[in-house]
């Protein structure tokens, strides 16, 4: 058993460890030890927490963590990139289910305390979490229960919500946004419901006030969730990393953990400033994505004049190899035909041959914050051809030849033309101004978020229909 003195050492190591692993995270170079970093630090966590002072039951802790650590590894080996947004909304679910289960254990070890000790009128021996509420005073035991409160609320709105979001980002739930009759009303009357069932709970009701606040919270984060549009879901997964992180802290305070509270914070901070700048690149408000998302239309769409023209991979090479510059513009689509590496052979083949090949990365490519610049490090593309839509946006213009691969809403000049549009307004990738743009996609469906693109009707556009992969291996022996 340690003291709390090795417990409390490893604790302010571990957050230094997280703070260099965030830090790392924002450079190519240093992304991997910054992993590292992480690694340890939470390794350093579980074991001194698992054996600091008044821990026990290791004949279950012990397996529970095993269990745990195998699930943990095979669901690791097995996920293909493609599924990492969803994989990450599932473990903000679990961590949110966690404060749950954390906080109502919390306050029914509240409970038995104070009963004990109103029965026998004297202090008893306690252990472990209840050995904390022994020593607390009235005024702190009702921090206690604000805690409670917070956790609860912040945790079952987290839980469901993460799921909700898997559930879309799978594929397994409709991307379009769905509401109960009533809309906002009844998120409205669920949050005013658990504020008065707080109160209750604060001034003395049964346990069964916090069994109903999680169950409205529940209800919230699903309606939430579901009234969000398919669009709108990278600022929905850095938001609901934000809430795992305020929910992680709760429960820090609520175990006098600093190590939870500094963790808990770092990942509610970073993912609130994520969500922020997910929605300035959206041209969007944090509040109206939250309580509204893409949903539907402002008013009737702009008609969409012409037809999308096919192409195959022989005019395509023609057009790149009597190209000077190229512009790849990345998407979800390549992520799922897993073309990176095909992505990746094309460009070292263009740049051997002298031509100018750059990457235009708009912040919400994919369906997670960051996902086409993991998917092109792990394919070896070199960072600095890698480019944000801010460094880009103004070189199409004088650029020959734009490659589109599986994006839809991030390259749709209706943002600006259409104010109609349900993305009017939303900053995007200018890629019609180039003198040729190919559009990589399997069919003439309108994507995952359902808005039609009048790119694909330009003069200037072709499509080379067909699976990302196939097409680009397909492309490659034709390129000089």
């Amino acid at each position: 058993m340690l003291g709390q003195g090795f417990v409390s050492a490893a604790a302010i190591a571990a957050s230094v460890l997280f703070i260099l692993s965030l830090g790392g995270l924002s450079n190519q170079e240093k992304a991997k030890r910054a992993v590292w970093y992480g690694i340890v630090g939470m390794a350093v966590a579980v074991f001194f927490t698992s054996f600091g002072p008044g821990i026990g039951g290791y004949w279950w802790l012990i397996p529970a963590m095993l269990v745990g650590a195998v699930v943990g590894v095979y669901v690791a080996g097995k996920v293909e990139m493609t599924e990492m947004p969803q994989l990450v909304a599932a473990l903000h679910s679990f961590v949110g289910l966690a404060a749950v289960f954390v906080a109502w254990s919390a306050d029914l070890e509240r409970r038995r305390v104070l009963a004990a000790q109103a029965a026998d009128g004297v202090m008893q021996e306690f252990s472990a979490f209840a050995a904390l509420v022994a020593t607390k005073a009235p005024d702190e035991l009702t921090f206690l229960q604000l805690e409670v409160v917070f956790a609860i609320f912040i945790g079952a709105v987290t839980f469901t919500g993460s799921v909700v979001a898997f559930g879309k980002l799978a594929g397994k739930v409709d991307g379009k946004p769905r509401q109960l009759p009533g809309g906002h009303m009844l998120n409205a009357g669920a949050a005013v419901l658990s504020l008065l069932l707080a109160i209750m709970y604060l001034n003395g009701a049964g346990f069964w006030t916090l069994i109903v606040l999680a169950a409205l919270a529940f209800f919230i984060g699903y309606h939430l969730i579901m009234g969000i549009g398919g669009a709108d879901m990278p600022v929905v997964v850095s938001m609901l990393n934000s809430y795992s992180g305020w929910a992680a802290a709760a429960i820090g305070f609520t175990l006098s953990n600093d190590l939870l509270i500094v963790t808990g914070a770092l990942v509610g901070s970073s993912g609130a400033i994520l969500s922020y700048i997910m929605c300035k690149a959206m041209n969007r408000n944090f509040i109206n994505v939250i309580l509204g998302g893409f949903g539907g239309t402002q008013g009737p769409a702009a008609e969409i004049e012409g037809e999308q023209v096919a192409i195959d991979a022989a005019g395509v090479a023609s057009a790149l190899n009597d190209a000077d510059s190229v512009i790849i513009v990345p998407g979800y689509g390549m992520a799922v035909a897993q073309a990176q590496s095909a992505v990746s052979d094309l460009v070292r083949k263009l740049r051997a041959s002298g031509k100018n090949v750059r990457f235009g990365i708009h912040p919400v490519a994919g369906r997670l914050p960051g996902h086409m610049n993991v998917l092109l490090a792990e394919a070896k593309v070199p960072y600095d051809i890698v480019l944000e839509m801010d460094e880009i946006n103004d070189d199409f213009a004088s650029t020959d030849v734009v490659i589109v691969i599986g994006s839809n809403d991030i390259v749709n000049p209706s943002a600006e033309e259409d104010p109609n549009s349900p993305i009017a307004g939303m900053p995007v990738l200018k890629v019609w101004e180039a003198k040729q743009v190919f559009v990589s996609k399997r069919g003439q469906g309108t994507g995952y978020s359902g808005i039609e693109n009048p790119l694909f009707f330009k003069e200037n556009t072709r499509m080379f229909y067909g699976d990302a992969r196939d097409s680009l291996n397909a492309l490659l022996p034709m390129v000089e």
